[in-house]
């Protein structure tokens, strides 16, 4: 019904650019006057539950109409937009240009549940500026992180007026972008909900409720991206915490999507972390913020496209620019780290199983002998979390080293290459293991380990037991203490090449704090006061039982 819905604005007598009523939650506003940021009209725009959402237009030079471009953000209008040429960038395009408080922020009505209600309330606004006499009819929506799964929530509803959309670092869904592996991103996720007010109560119902899938309904773009009709730009990079979403959102709208998405999607994808990458790895390939290509702008060029029609050839190159990781120390980076165009995303891939061995190799051979390795799980004392894709706190491809000596941290390598390996697209660990008790962790890590030593992180990600077979009521099981389950982790995609001297690394084990809660191995769920147990785990290595790492390896000259 809400994909069809017609927003109803009868309610809105507010067509112009009048001044927005206080928000209810900040009733103190209207014992004052209020003053927009200099260049902005700030706007009401109603909802169609009759909430009224405040907004500040920046308007072009020239003649009226124009094609509009929206955001929608969280983090207060007035603070992120508030300088005299916040709009500039799309008023000196030519277009007019909105950003907007969503529901219970900032100068916006409402009651404030992050990302509940950005469907809804980011098709009415698209329909609303569509009416204003400043607006032709054609609307973009634009945001990064927050606000790129705000306008992928927007899209989910499919607003008749929006015509393209240019998404930078979103998940692809609520419970991505809070969960991997049905493990809560403790510090991440937690750090975050509370920097916006929210409550204790709510993060750990949020924890809790992972299984529920109508608890999460409203923010599941995955399950809702089939009602997208446009062409979007997802724009995001490997260490990002939401590498995910920008690959896997492109591939599904670019190969399944509806009509007027399918065919119509381009992916840029970077050696970026959500914020400046840590460690000793550096790469020269502009910035997560910049947008730019050979000095363009891609955002503008995408919406001079879709929304003016201008034959600008964005849509002649390939669909798919990604960076080619490589040796990247500061004083030495790689001639081999380089930007790649591909056709599609995963570009042919040949999955290349490397497997576990007890002896601590990892090799294309499978096992021949019944090898197992165990180690003993403590929840009070997690393995250290170092670098990584993590949003509050230090990210990127760190060295792994300062944790190498711990007991519960499995290491597998490859003998140095002897030739490189290039590998570009989704990463996957088949892991044959068992538990003690009714419910552990496994976490997963890929590193290049460099020739002087250096290990540098290129993905990790977890599995919870319990959710192995999926996290629908149906499909949660308890572990049968002691018998070996396969369980697949997903690591989620990448670029790079490892190359000639180097080896390649994977790590087990069943913590990596405070990236993930620590599991209690007992079947509740962590939290505060929750009683502990010691596990002991193990990792099958075993002819009929192999535990290996797949990576998609490609052959950039053509060569087998």
């Amino acid at each position: 019904m809400h994909r069809t819905f017609k927003a109803a604005l009868a309610a809105a007598t507010i067509l112009g650019l009048q001044p927005v009523l206080a928000s209810a939650q900040e009733a103190a506003t209207t014992q004052q006057s209020y003053t927009p940021p200099q260049g902005a009209i700030e706007v009401s725009i109603p909802m169609r539950d009759e909430v009224v959402l405040a907004g500040n237009v920046y308007l072009p030079e020239g003649d009226r109409p124009w094609p509009c471009v929206v955001t929608r953000t969280p983090y207060l209008k007035d603070a992120m937009y508030g300088s005299a040429d916040a709009g500039k960038k799309y008023t000196d395009a030519g277009y007019a240009f909105m950003v907007q408080d969503v529901r219970g922020k900032g100068r916006s009505e409402g009651f404030y549940r992050a990302f509940v209600d950005d469907g809804p309330d980011g098709y009415d606004t698209v329909e609303w500026m569509a009416d204003q006499d400043w607006c032709n009819g054609k609307v973009g929506i634009t945001g990064a992180s927050a606000m790129g799964i705000t306008s992928n929530l927007a899209a989910t509803y499919n607003p008749p007026h929006l015509e393209a959309a240019f998404v930078v670092v979103a998940p692809s869904s609520r419970t991505t972008g809070s969960f991997i592996g049905g493990a809560f991103k403790e510090k991440d996720s937690g750090d975050w909900s509370r920097r916006q007010g929210i409550s204790e109560e709510v993060i750990s119902n949020n924890a809790a409720n992972y299984p529920d899938k109508a608890y999460w309904a409203n923010g599941e773009i995955n399950e809702n991206r089939k009602y997208i009709d446009i062409p979007m730009y997802n724009y995001g990079g490997w260490y990002d915490i939401f590498n995910e979403g920008n690959v896997r959102n492109f591939v599904y709208l670019q190969n399944k999507g509806a009509k007027g998405a399918r065919g119509n999607q381009k992916l840029t994808m970077g050696p970026f972390g959500h914020g400046e990458l840590s460690g000793d790895l550096s790469y020269d390939a502009g910035g997560l913020r910049g947008l730019t290509i050979d000095g363009v702008d891609q955002e503008i060029r995408w919406f001079d496209y879709w929304l003016k029609g201008e034959d600008n050839g964005i849509m002649d190159e390939a669909p798919v620019r990604a960076y080619m990781m490589a040796s990247a120390r500061k004083d030495a980076p790689s001639d081999k780290n380089r930007w790649l165009e591909f056709g599609d995303w995963p570009p042919a891939p040949r999955d290349r199983a490397y497997y576990l061995h007890a002896d601590g190799t990892l090799s294309p051979d499978k096992p021949t002998e019944a090898d197992t390795i165990s180690y003993t799980f403590d929840p009070e004392n997690p393995v250290p979390t170092v670098g990584g894709a993590n949003l509050t706190f230090e990210r990127g491809p760190m060295d792994q080293r300062v944790i190498e000596d711990r007991k519960d941290y499995l290491e597998f390598m490859t003998p140095p290459l002897e030739e490189d390996v290039v590998i570009a697209g989704p990463v996957t660990m088949k892991l044959h293991a068992a538990t003690d008790g009714p419910d552990t962790d496994f976490t997963v890590k890929l590193i290049d380990v460099y020739p002087d030593g250096y290990e540098a992180i290129v993905l990790d990600s977890i599995v919870r037991a319990r959710y192995r077979e999926g996290r629908m009521p149906d499909e949660i099981s308890m572990m049968t203490p002691n018998a070996p389950e396969e369980m697949e982790v997903d690591l989620w995609d990448t670029a790079i090449t490892f190359e000639e001297g180097h080896r390649i690394m994977v790590t087990v084990s069943s913590s990596n704090y405070p990236r993930f809660d620590v599991n209690p191995n007992t079947g509740e769920n962590p939290g505060p006061g929750v009683e502990t147990r010691v596990a002991e785990n193990t990792i099958y290595m075993t002819p009929d039982r192999p535990s290996a790492i797949m990576l998609p390896v490609i052959y950039l000259n053509g060569e087998d």
